[in-house]
């Protein structure tokens, strides 16, 4: 469970890391508090918002199984472990 938690701090990240790698190719100073003004923070957070809400939709709408299939769990048939499927 902590894996998808970790991918959506790294999705949210991605706009503020971009930021930062412009100021470095830019030649500006990234430590420098008058390249992070409060209005392009605003933004930056509102453009990660909209990513990690896409991801999200995306995950939910295009991962798991197929509609109206059945899963049977991993059983033991003939004394043979028989990995799940998806039927």
């Amino acid at each position: 469970m902590i894996r998808p938690v970790f991918t959506e701090i790294g999705i949210f990240l991605i706009p503020f890391a971009l930021y930062a790698l412009f100021l470095l190719a830019s030649n500006s100073g990234v430590t420098v508090q008058s390249s992070w003004p409060l209005h392009v923070l605003g933004r930056l957070a509102i453009a990660a918002l909209l990513l990690v809400v896409l991801s999200l939709v995306l995950l939910a709408q295009f991962s798991g199984a197929p509609p109206s299939s059945t899963y049977i769990p991993a059983h033991i048939e003939n004394g043979r472990l028989v990995p799940g499927v998806e039927k």
